[in-house]
């Protein structure tokens, strides 16, 4: 007979660990980018993507290793939004990002929360769609440009130029607000039409 690990067993593997650290990391994120100088808007974002990375990390090393549990199910997808939406909610109070974006982008994702949720206890699955790649995609890049800030001096080899990271960051979220509304549109119709095909 085996026995089954508790979800506080499960903690111990380093998938979970990775995870557990990307929660952990967000407050001292958020310290460094509440000061919002150019220094501490660079380390606020080398953190960010620090954090952006474990999660590609700890996918790849739960499904190498076969260590996919009830705990990494539950803890990933929190921590990936307790991220994202602690960087939007921040960089909206310095005045960084609209407030519309912020309550279109938090509403998106609370709705397609509350779809899963209702999904899962209709015994239905739906898989995620390439439209919610492309977003998290276009957002994460947007959302480093927008923590960066500042202008950057770069050297292009045949001429230099000033990047406005600021700028480059605001376009990437607008971007990524089509195919994050493309996609909330696709996974309710595939909700729906799997809901009444149960």
């Amino acid at each position: 007979m085996t026995m089954r690990r508790g979800p506080l067993a499960e903690l111990g593997n380093l998938p979970n660990l990775l995870t557990l650290g990307r929660v952990l990391l967000i407050p001292i994120f958020l310290v460094f980018l509440f000061y919002g100088s150019r220094f501490s808007s660079a380390v606020a974002a080398f953190l960010f993507i620090g954090a952006s990375l474990t999660d590609v990390v700890d996918g790849f090393l739960a499904r190498r290793m076969n260590l996919i549990t009830t705990m990494g199910k539950f803890l990933d997808p929190i921590a990936d939004k307790l991220l994202v939406m602690s960087a939007l909610v921040m960089l909206l109070s310095l005045g960084r990002v609209p407030a519309w974006v912020v309550i279109l982008i938090l509403a998106r994702e609370f709705i397609i929360s509350a779809l899963r949720t209702l999904a899962m206890s209709e015994g239905v699955v739906i898989a995620a769609g390439q439209g919610g790649k492309w977003k998290t995609s276009l957002q994460m890049v947007g959302l480093i440009g927008l923590i960066l800030h500042y202008p950057y001096r770069i050297d292009f080899l045949f001429f230099e130029a000033d990047l406005d990271l600021h700028r480059m960051g605001l376009w990437l979220v607008y971007i990524s607000l089509v195919p994050a509304i493309l996609s909330g549109v696709a996974y309710f119709q595939g909700f729906w039409e799997a809901v009444e095909d149960a």
